[in-house]
């Protein structure tokens, strides 16, 4: 269920995906607010789930991770639940999200080399009962729009 946020809202959660390390008065100053207030609402976006987290963007080459993909599953349909657990415990896993389509499950895995890729995909991937197929597309260069 949606939270209501207003412009200033808004406008804070904007400044924290650019920096999630900015300091309340620094968001303070870019939105025009109090620094009281701009806590105030910090805690509520974070308490209200709006804010799930601060988290370091990486380079996923620079950390050594220089082959990636994107992974659609064809999955059991009642399967979602505990897949979902599954697919958490997996570290080269970095986000997945339930499709509606084709295909039903997209990962973006992350592996050291093309062997270790391969690996994940055609051995862990495929073992798990509820995975009935898989497709896979090589991300050649990609970049974080935020």
């Amino acid at each position: 269920m949606a939270v209501q946020l207003d412009e200033t809202d808004r406008k804070i959660v904007a400044e924290l995906q650019k920096d999630g390390r900015a300091s309340i008065r620094a968001i303070a100053a870019a939105v025009l607010i109090s620094r009281a207030n701009a806590y105030a609402r910090v805690n509520r976006l974070v308490e209200s789930g709006v804010i799930t987290g601060f988290t370091a963007k990486v380079d996923p080459v620079k950390l050594g991770q220089t082959a990636s993909a994107y992974v659609m599953l064809r999955v059991e349909q009642e399967s979602w639940q505990s897949l979902r657990v599954k697919l958490s415990e997996i570290p080269a896993v970095q986000h997945f999200a339930l499709l509606g389509g084709d295909m039903d499950v997209a990962l973006l895995v992350r592996a050291a080399d093309i062997a270790e890729l391969r690996q994940l995909v055609l051995t862990e991937l495929q073992a798990i009962p509820e995975v009935l197929g898989t497709r896979t597309w090589i991300i050649f260069e990609d970049h974080d729009t935020r």
